[in-house]
C-alpha cells in the first residue's frame, strides 16, 4: 500500500511548524496544503469539523487533528527516528511539560498581540516566569530529551521561536541571553539542525505577516 500523507496548515503557524519538523526529521514524504484561514477550505471543514482549525494531518484518508496528538500519531506510526522517549515515565514527563507549554506559555503569549503598555508588560512578565520554570527543566542538557532533538524540543521551539518574532514586531525583547541563557543556547542548537532551519519561516515574510495581523486587529478595534 502506498502511504499517502497530507498536512493542512499555513506557513506562519507555530503549531503547523511542529508537524513539519517531525515529518522531516522522520523523512516522511507528504503533501503540504496551504490553508487561507480567512476563507477555510471545504477540505479543512471536512477533516476537522469540530474545531475547524489547523494543523490537520491526513494519513491514508484518515484525519488527525490537534498538534500534540498529531506528533504522537506520527511517532507511533513511523518508528524510525523516535521523538518521544522510550520509557513510560519519561514519556509521561515529556507529555506533562508539553501540556505546560501549550496551556500556560502559549496561551499567555497569544494575548500579547492585542495588548499595549502595562497590559503587554504584565503578559511578558507572566510568560517570563513560566519560561523560567521550563528553563530549569532544560539545565544541564543539550535538548529536553537528552542528546538529540525530541518531542518536547519540537513543541517548545515552535512556541519560543515563532512568538519571539511576534514580540519583536511589538517592540518587546523576550528571550534574551541575559534572562534566558539556557533557552537561548538551546534555540541556537536547534537552528543548527538543517531540518529545523528549513521549517522556520523566512524572517522578512514572517515579520510582514505579523504586522498585517496587528494592523487588522487595530482596524477592528477602532470600529
Amino acid at each position: 500500500m502506498v502511504e499517502e500523507a497530507k498536512l493542512l496548515g499555513t506557513w506562519a503557524s507555530a503549531l503547523n511548524g511542529r508537524i513539519e519538523i517531525a515529518l522531516k526529521l522522520k523523512g516522511i514524504r507528504y503533501e503540504n496544503i496551504e490553508e487561507d484561514l480567512s476563507n477555510k477550505s471545504a477540505l479543512l471543514l471536512k477533516y476537522n469539523p469540530v474545531h475547524k482549525k489547523i494543523p490537520v494531518f491526513v494519513h491514508n484518508g484518515k484525519p488527525v487533528a490537534e498538534s500534540l496528538v498529531i506528533l504522537e500519531y506520527i511517532d507511533e506510526t513511523w518508528k524510525d527516528h523516535p521523538i518521544l522517549p522510550k520509557h513510560p515515565y519519561d514519556r509521561a514527563i515529556a507529555r506533562f511539560w508539553a501540556k505546560f507549554v501549550d496551556e500556560k506559555i502559549l496561551q499567555t503569549l497569544k494575548k500579547a498581540r492585542g495588548a499595549k503598555d502595562e497590559e503587554l508588560q504584565k503578559i511578558i512578565e507572566e510568560a517570563g516566569e513560566q519560561m523560567k520554570i521550563l528553563e530549569n527543566e532544560l539545565k544541564g542538557k543539550d535538548f529536553f530529551g537528552g542528546e538529540t532533538i525530541g518531542y518536547l524540543d519540537i513543541v517548545t521551539f515552535s512556541v519560543a521561536y515563532w512568538f519571539q518574532v511576534q514580540l519583536e514586531v511589538l517592540g518587546v525583547k523576550f528571550l534574551t541571553e541575559e534572562k534566558f541563557p539556557v533557552v537561548c543556547k538551546w534555540i541556537g542548537r536547534l537552528l543548527d539542525i538543517d531540518v529545523v532551519k528549513s521549517c522556520v519561516p523566512p524572517r522578512e515574510k514572517h515579520v510582514a505577516y505579523i504586522k498585517t495581523l496587528i494592523e487588522k486587529d487595530a482596524r477592528a478595534a477602532s470600529k
